[in-house]
Order: structure tokens, then C-alpha cells, then sequence
């Protein structure tokens, strides 16, 4: 490894935590023509404060796009919320609780079917229909999209404080014009349409199109003592996985556990990527995907797989 001082260091082992919500991903290709106006990603929204009178713009529909749209309808002119398609919103607190202790309730051990016919049904019941408060319907199934969460997005739209739009067609100075045809003078566009997966410090990897090939999203096969901690997407806290990570990679650096050969280790990744395309939207937001419960499990097992491999070698 080579340091910015120009040192060179030999490791035997190197952990990657380095995140995955910090290299803003704008449309992909942008809108065509150009803006006048101001126009930024939502990693580097602060606060409503500097929209206060203005004409605002937020692209998206996931928890960034929802939460800024309503922060800004409070201090904005008009504040429009632009989508390629719908969501379900999702309260955050049901039955009294967050949303996300749901992972760690019988209801996470459910099949599928039944997570997403109960959620459906408690939606429906605590919100209506999506488009009750004007937004597209979801084109897929609950769950198969991560979630779209807000307790405030449905009041501010049914009380006419956001106003929703299509897609962007294109850009024309102070004006955006959308893909029904309509337009709307806007002063500040802010997008949030996610984020890329990338490494500038690894010449080794790269993640086109936010894909990457690692054995239970951890291990590389193809680069021996390269992990990467906290790489997922979760239905459910990112903290306790990163943490389960953490000791199984802690496991494999004390010899308490060893990796299977790098074929079988490849045959996992692929069934994971098959595994997501059956459940998830075609989307570079979801290529990293995982069920709380699931993976945590997933990493269990494989903890205990690992110890029998190291002691099968000592032995």
C-alpha cells in the first residue's frame, strides 16, 4: 500500500469501511439542456435555511427526496417533488415502534409473501393508496424496492405543500419542463438520485454500475485478505451487520476460521446477484441489497462453516 507521503507499506490483511453514501450519483445521462438556476445533490444538503422564498425542485422519491422536500416546504415558495416512478411510503413508527425494529420481529422470519401482504394491508389501513395524495402508483411490490420511509411526506402533500411531478424531459434556463408535457419556473434543483459505489484508493476493484463481486459482501475471492465492512444495503440497521462483519473477518485474521476455495466463494456471489434480480428492482440502487435478518444469519452460518474449514486444516 502507498501512502500520500510516498511511503510504501506491506499488509496482510486490508479492511475497507469507507462507506457507500459519499460519492453523489446525479441522472444518468443528465437532462438534456441547460439550468440557470442553482443546483446541487443532497449529500450536501445542510438545512431549508438558504431555500427560504424559492422555487424548489427535488428529484427522487427515497428517504433523502422525502425528508428534503418536506424540510423545504416549510420555508420555500413552492417546493415540487419530480419521480421516474412510484413508491410506497412507509410510517415511520408502526404499532408504536420504528420501522426497522420490524426486522428483528417474528414478522422478519415470515415468507415473503406474507412480509409483503401484511405491510400492504397495515399501509392501505394507516394511509390509503398512494395515489390518494396524488403520487404515481408503485409500479412493483412492497419490499421490493428499499423502503421508502416518512411520517410527514402524505400530510404535506394532502395539505397541497408539495406539489408532485413526472420525470424531468428537460432543462430551459428557469424553466423545467417534464414528461407530461407540463413546465414550472424553478430557482434551485436538488437531486437525490443516490450514490456510486467507489474506491479512488483501490487500484484493484471497481464497481461498475454499483456492482461488486464479494463472498457473503465481504470477502473478495479474486484478492486474498481484502474485506470490506459495512458494504450493504439493509432492510433493517446497517450497525449490528457491519458489527457481525466485523468479527467474522476478525475470525478469519486470527486463523479461527478459514474461506472456502475461490470458486465455490464465486458460486455464492452469483447465487446472491441471482437472488436480488428475482427480488429487486433492475436499479443501481439496489445492487447491494440485503434482509436484516437474512444476512446476519447468512454471516452466522458461514462463521461456524469457516471454523470447521480451520480446523480441518489444523487437523
Amino acid at each position: 500500500m502507498s501512502t500520500e507521503d510516498g511511503e510504501t507499506h506491506l499488509y496482510d490483511a486490508l479492511l475497507v469501511a469507507n462507506g457507500h453514501h459519499w460519492d453523489p450519483r446525479y441522472p444518468e445521462p443528465p437532462f438534456p439542456g441547460t439550468f440557470s438556476g442553482e443546483q446541487t445533490h443532497s449529500h450536501h444538503y445542510k438545512v431549508p435555511d438558504p431555500y427560504a422564498g424559492r422555487r424548489v425542485l427535488v428529484v427522487g422519491i427515497g428517504n433523502s427526496a422525502t425528508d428534503i422536500a418536506v424540510e423545504t416546504s416549510h420555508v420555500s415558495e413552492r417546493t415540487f417533488l419530480a419521480m421516474r416512478r412510484g413508491a410506497h411510503v412507509i410510517p415511520k413508527y408502526i404499532f408504536g415502534q420504528p420501522f426497522d425494529r420490524l426486522a428483528k420481529t417474528p414478522l422478519a422470519r415470515a415468507p415473503l409473501w406474507f412480509q409483503r401482504l401484511s405491510l400492504r394491508v397495515l399501509i392501505r389501513l394507516a394511509q390509503g393508496r398512494m395515489t390518494d395524495y396524488g403520487l404515481p402508483e408503485p409500479d412493483h411490490k412492497v419490499l421490493a424496492a428499499h423502503p421508502t420511509i416518512s411520517s410527514d411526506l402524505l400530510t404535506r402533500l394532502g395539505h397541497g405543500d408539495i406539489t408532485v411531478k413526472p420525470n424531468v424531459e428537460r432543462l430551459d434556463g428557469d424553466t423545467v419542463w417534464f414528461v407530461d408535457g407540463s413546465s414550472e419556473r424553478i430557482d434551485a434543483i436538488i437531486y437525490c438520485t443516490g450514490y456510486k459505489i467507489s474506491f479512488p484508493f483501490l487500484d484493484v476493484v471497481a464497481a461498475a454500475d454499483n456492482e461488486i463481486g464479494l463472498f457473503h459482501r465481504v470477502a473478495s475471492p479474486e484478492h486474498p485478505g481484502l474485506y470490506f465492512i459495512g458494504l450493504v444495503q439493509p432492510l433493517g440497521a446497517i450497525m449490528p451487520l457491519a458489527e457481525a462483519q466485523s468479527e467474522w473477518v476478525a475470525d478469519l485474521l486470527e486463523g479461527k476460521a478459514a474461506l472456502p476455495p475461490a470458486d465455490e466463494a464465486r458460486r455464492e456471489i452469483a447465487r446472491y446477484h441471482q437472488r436480488s434480480a428475482r427480488r429487486y428492482l433492475a436499479s443501481k440502487r439496489h445492487t447491494i441489497e440485503v434482509d436484516f435478518l437474512a444476512h446476519l444469519k447468512e454471516i452466522e452460518r458461514e462463521r461456524r462453516a469457516g471454523a470447521r474449514r480451520a480446523r480441518s486444516v489444523r487437523n
